[in-house]
């Protein structure tokens, strides 16, 4: 087909479904057909998908062979969601078939019948929609190279969703591979909301990214309208506290579903969903029929009907997670409702992207606050989304786990020459520095297990042939090996079931191992009594008790991105300001009362406030970094501070600072006097206050699952996650104890500094913190800043009811 003729069907088609194209599609288009690579940036429903399958179709049908002698994978499509994949394939298909081309579309994902990857194998479709995972997979199949040999295009879905994890590592190391299988592959990201988009450029496409005249960054310059609206209380508290989630502000919301076609309430964790779905059924039971929930551990058939449902407009609202944050196309809906701080701003942009998810559409989002003060961070949201300011995402280095799992799975396939894949992997962003000592080390590790593990042949997974080839010859390592392949390591989870028959979800482990047969819980929106747990398997029956304990996840909680903590420090210091958003105009009630104790800092200034209790002694801080910058310096400032003066502290934290209880006062000055804020010897006082090596057993259990120094199980016969546990913590004994210069050792400190304890926004906070003026008030009483922090430690302590009564006897004293 000549390529005027393919251009004047597209226009026609554009046209037939009252579209006219973009300017970044057309760019997108033109980049493509001049053979480059590159990185897409659009907003949410503006037609990305389009952009890129568009070119695609048009360079094949170009190529004369295309639709006859050339059979095969012909374009890869990686999305981070199984559940977008369907989306996807309906979009091309509508395309194609509308056109009358001869391609056909495949889907390759854990979803997929195992009859589908054996019809694949024999032919594959010429396009195929996959996850990075099963990507790997298809590399750890027996003569991969002629799967991808005609594969001409491969493009990353919502790559801002891949970039900074490990996934995104995977996907850099099979692009390497594939780029010197074919000799004619381009290479395109996509992506909706991320500061920095040159870098994620140079991640994706690697040292290829160094060739400016094939490489091309495209921006889309569409300025898409969001309104955002606070949900403000009608009666403002004085004393907030998180525990009520907002449940209390249930009334206001329900108007907003009424006269909304359909609403998406987002909730941060998947114990608020549940709540919140309970709640409105519990006070307007007319809902039932028209409100659904929507969360990762619900079974995916249940999960797939709610999308449906949301389409053809036959739901109301749905409480939902993030399991419906990205690229499901929902046309119909028309508001969003955002409970609690989405802790980001990109998250805030991609929520509220899925209303009028079509181009030139408004999207419209409230935000519900969950306690009185998260209204600093709903106006902060309101200037971030006005100036569009987004989070980077850092990317990983070096990560040795994914590389040893990376070469075990070339080995498992064909095997590979050490000489033609070191190359390869210098190749990518990960690995740019990647020395000859460090690979000498990994190739040891895949045939020996290294130093310390090489009397164990568990650990020998592949030999060396006379040819100096790399393989696994030994089929059970083979085998265990690809069901073990990926980089998410998640908490066991084990199946919820009636005892009578039907699959409700999953539960992790933990959750389900506190309690006992007989106890009920709250689950996918039903009230469930524990039977018995069988073989992984955790078998309820329906209860009619009313009261019933909620899950909780592990991994819940989010923290405050480093730009949203900037923001939100902004809009505090904002509250001197005459002029003031109305959220900083209704927490007036608030900082009256602040003041009247303590102070509201300006930009200047670092506040500290001590006071006494029945408790104890409260000493609070107030870096407003997030909760695991402030874990971190808690335990750092305790340890400095116990330098001074014997003395023993609990720790109390949340987003926006921190609090140390003792049983005898501090002498405040005298620790400020001792330059308590200094960012001097921070990595030694770390390791000694935080106990790193106990923080690195638990990081270490996960390099250990993607390493495959611990096996996971096979299906429906998962290994306990305390097996795994204390088998991840006996290597890593040995590894310190014999063999401390090992690679995968070393990163489990790495990461605990540099992600869990996220150590360089640590060094800026305390940075920040010696340039400003240390203001301590000591205090009567607790003030509304505390109030949240001081309650949320008694959460610990207490169930819900007498939480709910104690901090209500706390307010009424403080009030009185």
């Amino acid at each position: 087909m000549k390529k005027n003729e393919f251009q004047n069907q597209i226009e026609a088609w554009f046209r037939h479904q009252g579209w006219e194209p973009f300017q970044f599609q057309k760019d997108t288009w033109k980049a493509y057909a001049e053979r480059k690579n590159g990185l897409l940036n659009a907003p949410t429903g503006s037609g990305k998908t389009y952009a890129l399958w568009i070119p695609i179709l048009a360079d094949l049908l170009q190529t004369s062979t295309a639709s006859k002698a050339e059979k095969g994978l012909k374009a890869v499509w990686i999305t981070p969601l199984r559940a977008l994949s369907l989306e996807i394939k309906q979009s091309i298909e509508r395309l194609i078939e509308d056109l009358n081309l001869p391609f056909q579309v495949g889907i390759r994902t854990g979803d997929t019948p195992q009859k589908e990857r054996a019809k694949q194998k024999r032919n594959m479709p010429d396009f195929l929609i996959t996850t990075p995972e099963s990507l790997q997979l298809l590399l750890a199949s027996k003569n991969y190279p002629e799967t991808f040999k005609n594969c001409h295009a491969i493009v990353v879905d919502e790559w801002h969703e891949l970039l900074g994890t490990k996934r995104g590592v995977q996907m850099e190391l099979a692009l390497s591979r594939i780029k010197n299988i074919t000799t004619d592959l381009r290479i395109w990201g996509i992506s909706a909301t991320i500061g920095n988009l040159k870098q994620a450029l140079e991640v994706l496409l690697g040292d290829a990214a160094s060739n400016k005249k094939q490489t091309t960054l495209i921006k889309a310059n569409l300025q898409k309208k969001i309104v955002v609206k606070s949900i403000i209380p009608k009666e403002m508290e004085k004393f907030p506290w998180r525990g009520h989630l907002g449940i209390h502000l249930l009334e206001q919301i329900i108007p907003i579903i009424k006269n909304s076609k359909t609403t998406l309430i987002f909730t941060n964790t998947r114990s608020q969903c549940e709540i919140w779905f309970q709640k409105i059924l519990e006070k307007y039971p007319e809902f039932a029929g028209e409100l659904a929930m929507h969360h990762g551990s619900i079974n995916k058939e249940t999960r797939i009907w709610v999308e449906n449902a949301i389409r053809n407009e036959s739901l109301k609202a749905v409480v939902c997670t993030s399991s419906l944050d990205l690229g499901v196309d929902f046309a119909p809906v028309e508001t969003i409702i955002q409970i609690g701080g989405p802790k980001g701003v990109a998250r805030f942009l991609q929520r509220a992207g899925r209303s009028g998810h079509q181009p030139g559409k408004t999207s419209k989002i409230y935000f519900l606050p969950t306690h009185a003060i998260e209204l600093i961070e709903a106006s902060a949201l309101q200037k971030a989304v006005r100036k569009n300011a987004v989070e980077n995402r850092l990317p990983y280095i070096n990560s040795f786990d994914v590389l040893v799992q990376y070469l075990t799975t070339l080995a498992v396939s064909d095997g590979f020459y050490p000489n033609e894949i070191y190359p390869e992997i210098k190749s990518t962003f990960c690995f740019q520095a990647l020395t000859e000592t460090q690979w000498n080390w990994a190739l040891n590790f895949i045939v020996y297990g290294g130093e310390s593990l090489q009397n164990y042949n568990e650990y020998k997974k592949v030999e060396i042939g006379e040819d100096r080839k790399f393989k696994v010859t030994h089929r059970g390592i083979a085998m265990r090996h690809r069901l073990q392949i990926g980089t998410i390591v998640s908490d066991a989870v084990l199946t919820v079931k009636y005892i009578s028959g039907g699959f409700l979800g999953s539960i992790e482990e933990w959750f389900i191992s506190k309690l006992k047969p007989g106890d009920v819980f709250t689950f996918a929106g039903r009230n469930l009594e524990l039977v018995r747990i069988k073989s992984m398997q955790v078998l309820v029956r329906k209860s009619k008790q009313k009261t019933a304990k909620v899950p909780s996840w592990m991994g819940g909680r989010l923290s405050l991105s480093s730009q949203m903590s900037e923001l939100l420090r902004a809009e505090l210091y904002a509250a001197h300001q005459p002029k003031k958003s109305e959220e900083l105009q209704a927490l007036a009630p608030i900082f009256e009362r602040q003041e009247l104790e303590s102070i509201i800092p300006t930009d200047k200034e670092f506040l500290i406030e001590t006071f006494s209790t029945r408790e104890g002694n409260h000493h609070v801080f107030y870096p407003f970094e997030g909760r695991f910058v402030h874990e971190a310096l808690a335990s750092l400032l305790a340890y400095r501070i116990s330098l001074l003066q014997p003395i023993s502290f609990s720790i109390a934290f949340n987003d926006y600072g921190f609090e140390l209880l003792s049983d005898t006062k501090v002498d405040m000055q005298q620790v400020l006097d001792n330059n308590l804020f200094s960012s001097a010897y921070l990595m030694q006082d770390l390791e000694k206050s935080l106990n790193a090596t106990e923080m690195a057993k638990r990081k270490f259990r996960d390099i250990a699952v993607i390493a495959g120094l611990v096996f996971t199980g096979y299906p429906n016969k998962s290994v306990q996650n305390k097996h795994l546990q204390s088998s991840s913590q006996l290597i890593f004994d040995v590894f310190k104890d014999f063999d401390a210069t090992n690679l995968l050792y070393q990163q489990a400190y790495v990461e605990t500094f540099e992600h869990s304890l996220e150590q360089g926004r640590l060094q800026l906070a305390l940075e920040r913190i010696q340039n400003q003026e240390i203001i301590w008030r000591d205090c009567k009483y607790a003030t509304p800043f505390s109030f949240p922090i001081i309650t949320d430690r008694l959460r610990e302590k207490l169930s819900s009811e007498k939480l709910k009564d104690r901090i209500q006897r706390m307010i009424k004293k403080l009030q009185s």
